[in-house]
């Protein structure tokens, strides 16, 4: 699933491109695109159609299109979501699930999705000009107001393994599977060290970690495994040459030379360093 960097990559790409365009048609070509939306796509499209879009905002994983009359055009990756700017005369993509098109621009933005996790929706904004639907969703690391101090605060606090509560995104968000991993790698924290057995200058290296391995992903325009993760222009991420534990299983640590392993973790995986991040004791 796209974390932070890949996100971000995405909404600043569209940023570039759409800030004061206006929406002069919308087609759904697939109803799960929209989510928590009813009556359906046509009534979906009514509310944007002849609406401008005024900002591309972001909360960890999320990204939101701000449209002039205060709603919000959410929009979720998913697993495999992908936002594409095309020109309006290209063939359809073999998994497009929504397309817009503008007033005087012959490009279109289309959702393609082939496992359909992804999806829109329409929402109002709160005060804080964050959609309601997800006002729950923690500052990310790189919020102006992110408040590392009391992430850190509440970290202690948590008798709960540390790799689960960097995916609980109502502690802090934007970080996945991925940039978990990597990021206790960087703080030689096993990742089922418990919140609470950690100490204020590790949390404090591990907030630092994450923030810098996301840093470096973004440079590197994000993680690509495959071809379900691409930028605006259709492009892939190159932080997979970088990464130091993720995905490398029997590998060895570039920093010990021990053999990275891999351990199965709510329905996903765990890779670290046995020697760099050593156990919880027993």
């Amino acid at each position: 699933m796209p974390e932070l960097p890949e996100v971000e990559v995405v909404r600043s790409g569209l940023e570039r491109h759409l800030i004061g365009r206006q929406i002069s048609q919308v087609e759904v070509l697939h109803p799960r695109a929209i989510r928590r939306h009813i009556p359906g796509a046509q009534d979906f499209a009514s509310r944007l159609v002849s609406h401008e879009i005024t900002a591309l905002r972001r909360r960890g994983k999320y990204l939101w299109f701000e449209l002039d009359d205060e709603q919000a055009l959410i929009g979720h990756l998913g697993m495999s979501g992908q936002f594409l700017l095309i020109p309006s005369d290209s063939d359809y993509e073999k998994h497009l699930r929504l397309r817009f098109d503008f007033s005087d621009w012959n490009t279109q933005l289309r959702f393609v999705d082939q496992r359909t996790f992804g999806g829109m929706s329409i929402d109002e904004l709160n005060e804080e000009k964050i959609p309601t639907t997800i006002s729950h969703i923690a500052r990310d690391p790189f919020d102006p107001e992110f408040d590392a101090t009391a992430v850190i605060k509440n970290l202690r606090s948590r008798y709960i393994e540390i790799k689960r509560l960097l995916l609980d995104q109502t502690v802090v968000s934007g970080i996945g599977n991925i940039y978990a991993d990597e990021s206790l790698w960087r703080a030689k924290i096993h990742p089922r060290r418990l919140g609470s057995s950690l100490k204020k200058v590790q949390l404090e290296l591990l907030i630092e970690s994450a923030i810098s391995v996301m840093t470096d992903a973004l440079a590197a325009g994000g993680t690509s495994f495959d071809d379900l993760y691409v930028n605006v222009n259709g492009e892939s991420g190159y932080f997979e040459r970088a990464l130091a534990v993720y995905g490398r299983r029997g590998q060895p640590c570039s920093r010990c030379g021990q053999s990275i392993r891999r351990e199965a973790f709510m329905n996903r995986s765990s890779h670290f360093c046995p020697a760099c991040q050593r156990p919880p004791r027993t």
